[in-house]
Formats: C-alpha cells, sequence, structure tokens
C-alpha cells in the first residue's frame, strides 16, 4: 500500500472572478471529479480568506508524477481549468499550473 502524500499550496484569486470560481467549485463537473480520484487524490479541499485559495489534498498512489500528467492530458480537466485559471492570479514565485506548494509544519492523525 502507498503511503499518503499530503500537499497544501495556495493562489491568489481576482477579485472580479471570485463569484463565478465559487459557482465552479459549487458544482464541479462529474467528470473532473472522476478524474481526481482517478489520479489516486482524496479528500482535496479549496479554501478562501482575503483574496487567497488554500488546496489541501491527500495523494494515495505510487506514481504522482505518472498521475499529474494523466490529469493534465484529460480534455475534460483541460477544459475546467480553462475555466478556473483565469480566475486565479498566481504568486510571484508560482511555478507551472499557478498553485504554490506550501511547506508543512504540523500535522495530526
Amino acid at each position: 500500500m502507498a503511503m499518503i502524500r499530503r500537499f497544501g499550496s495556495v493562489i491568489g484569486v481576482r477579485p472580479e472572478k471570485l463569484e463565478y470560481y465559487k459557482q465552479l467549485h459549487a458544482n464541479p463537473w462529474p467528470e473532473v471529479n472522476a478524474m481526481i480520484t482517478k489520479c489516486h487524490i482524496r479528500n482535496f479541499t479549496i479554501y478562501y480568506r482575503d483574496g487567497l485559495l488554500f488546496s489541501y489534498l491527500e495523494y494515495t498512489g505510487d506514481d504522482y508524477e505518472a498521475d499529474q500528467k494523466m490529469m493534465a492530458a484529460d480534455p475534460a480537466t483541460r477544459r475546467w481549468w480553462a475555466e478556473t485559471a483565469p480566475c486565479q492570479l498566481p504568486l510571484p514565485d508560482a511555478g507551472e499550473g499557478g498553485w504554490t506548494e506550501m511547506t508543512p509544519l504540523y500535522h495530526l492523525d
């Protein structure tokens, strides 16, 4: 069984796009949720506070990079990202994809 890897990330959200972003995530596309699950991601949560989006997820697979490539190649996911990306405002040190990974400091199961 694979070890659980936890990820936390942050990105800004454009104020004029916040309501649309909330609307998208209130009714996520089933095929996008299915791909997230297929890629061994669980407990995926996005939080909002003061112009920032914080995401948390748990990865339970054996090859994170391969699963991320599979997700990136999925047509429905690519269409979803085309809707969400214009809402987001990457931080200055953001890499590809715009989300900046956070460093975990504490965890308790």
